[in-house]
């Protein structure tokens, strides 16, 4: 990631960010990632004692220690910033549309936007896009979430366990620790609200 353009306007928005749960965050997706402290800690070229602070809020990273922490954790910088430039007692408790994080790629077939306001809630919520065409190939591995969802426009496939299932606009869907896969035949995007607890990014 090169954000060296950036850095001046982010740094601005670093005070009032700080107090909106990055500590919490990192923590959070360092946790889904299956890294010890010691480990991105000692990836990041800082001491366990250096991030534990920081994601207990007692220290204040710089914006270029953040922005290698976003590039090891697989998220990009802004993901850290959302909503810093809303008022403080919303911040963590709600997420406006124009602050919502882009996960994934066009070239991927998924994008996904993270909707949750903070990721140390025992659930998040993500909007996720599946571009006409697009398959996830393989079904994926379980994971030890439960998930869930609604369509809310297009039609998507999606093969959860053994079973098959079509889904249309308002088909809703749940299932726990199983293999799952998709695919879009249509010529539209297919729209999925969905719901993963414990929260994966």
């Amino acid at each position: 990631m090169n954000f060296s353009g950036k850095i001046g306007s982010l740094g601005e928005k670093w005070g009032n960010a700080v107090a909106h749960h990055v500590g919490e965050d990192i923590r959070s997706l360092r946790k889904t990632r299956a890294m010890t402290l010691a480990q991105l800690a000692g990836a990041a070229g800082r001491s366990v004692g250096w991030l534990s602070q920081v994601e207990r809020g007692r220290t204040t990273p710089s914006v270029r220690d953040l922005e290698q922490l976003a590039d090891l954790l697989g998220v990009n910088i802004s993901f850290f910033f959302r909503s810093s430039r809303r008022a403080p007692e919303e911040q963590g408790l709600v997420l406006r549309a124009a602050d919502r994080p882009t996960i994934g790629s066009d070239e991927s077939g998924l994008v996904e936007e993270l909707l949750s306001p903070t990721l140390s809630g025992s659930f998040e919520m993500i909007r996720s896009v599946f571009a006409p065409g697009a398959s996830s190939g393989d079904p994926r591995k379980a994971r030890p979430t439960e998930d869930g969802g609604v369509l809310i426009s297009g039609a998507l496939t999606m093969w959860i366990g053994g079973t098959e299932v079509h889904l249309y606009p308002g088909d809703s869907f749940q299932f726990a620790g199983a293999p799952y896969a998709w695919r879009n035949d249509g010529s539209e995007p297919a729209v999925v609200i969905w719901v993963v607890s414990p929260p994966i990014y």
